[in-house]
């Protein structure tokens, strides 16, 4: 996972503005503080996967005694945005027996997860308990 700095701009007629400094023109906004937030994980993922489509370099995070040395930037104050690296999908075929499948089905749904999610998850468990071992 890779944390970016975004910088989120206030005047007092305004919604809460947000900016990457490592993404120019990667810009959004929100009405509150946790609204604004949670559209700079919106906003910077989206604008990622654009890059990533269009064939261009993701950049390397920058540190924030670099983002603040640009006196442009002094306005605003400054948040990590955590963005989850993109992890391609296989689709695949399994054979389960209709019972645990019925089960399995149960638990992901009470428990609110997909099918596809619960068994990775259930995987991935089993095997940081088998590597703890």
């Amino acid at each position: 996972m890779s944390n970016y700095i975004a910088l989120i701009h206030k005047q007092d007629d305004s919604d809460y503005g947000v900016s990457f400094p490592d993404f120019p023109g990667c810009i959004t906004a929100g009405a509150t503080l946790d609204e604004a937030r949670g559209m700079a994980e919106e906003a910077l993922a989206f604008h990622i996967e654009g890059l990533e489509a269009d064939g261009e370099p993701i950049p390397q995070p920058s540190g924030l005694d670099g983002v603040m040395a640009d006196a442009t930037n002094r306005d605003g104050v400054a948040i990590l945005v955590a963005v989850e690296p993109k992890v391609r999908t296989i689709r695949v075929n399994v054979t389960l027996p209709e019972d645990a499948l019925r089960a399995i089905d149960s638990y992901a749904e009470r428990h609110g997860y997909t099918r596809s999610g619960f068994l990775v998850s259930a995987a991935r468990r089993v095997m940081a308990e088998d590597a703890a071992v």
